[in-house]
């Protein structure tokens, strides 16, 4: 079974941020795969069906989060899932806005969510899917990341989390490899400091 897990905080007031980028490609798997994402199972909203002829489980993680991790070890340990099979889908603002990533293992760079998942795992040897959010332009990081989207930014991003829907769909059916040589786009910020 293959888990697709995307990040972010639970709660109306957090639901257009930048930090949810992960739910929002989920939910658009859900809307293309007809796999509702409505139970409350393992600390998070979960649903399951099937992409191509593989079974999947949809995640997103109700821990707020810093503590997704939790959620996604219970996951993996309850259903005894390879880890190459567990793909986490979040935002980076150290990727410039738009641009999608797709990586088989990695470090956590400065994201919290990953630290956690990661840490929960102990291994980083898991695909991941990076949704670029892009710079805070000076203003405080949190507030950034935790903020809404303007009207522009929402339109600019909704191309991507369509494609990273995709992409998601892509590396279920044909492999991560295909995936990235396809979808992988965008430029790091010079400024970068995360491992690929």
């Amino acid at each position: 079974m293959y888990v697709i897990a995307g990040l972010g905080n639970p709660g109306k007031e957090y639901e257009k941020t930048r930090h949810n980028m992960g739910f929002q490609v989920v939910d658009r798997l859900s809307q293309k795969c007809g796999i509702p994402v409505n139970r409350l199972k393992h600390k998070a909203l979960t649903g399951e069906g099937r992409i191509g002829g593989e079974k999947v489980m949809l995640v997103k993680p109700q821990t707020y989060m810093n503590l997704s991790g939790d959620s996604l070890a219970e996951i993996v340990s309850y259903y005894n899932v390879d880890i190459d099979k567990l793909i986490v889908i979040y935002d980076d603002f150290d990727l410039e806005a738009g641009a999608l990533r797709i990586r088989k293992k990695g470090s956590a760079g400065s994201h919290n969510g990953m630290k956690s998942v990661i840490y929960r795992l102990g291994s980083d040897e898991f695909p991941r899917m990076r949704i670029g959010i892009g710079s805070s332009g000076g203003s405080g990081w949190k507030d950034f990341v935790i903020g809404r989207m303007s009207s522009d930014e929402e339109k600019a991003l909704e191309e991507t989390l369509d494609k990273a829907a995709e992409a998601a769909i892509t590396i279920v059916e044909d492999g991560i490899d295909l995936a990235m040589n396809r979808f992988n786009t965008g430029k790091k910020k010079k400024n970068e400091q995360r491992d690929d």
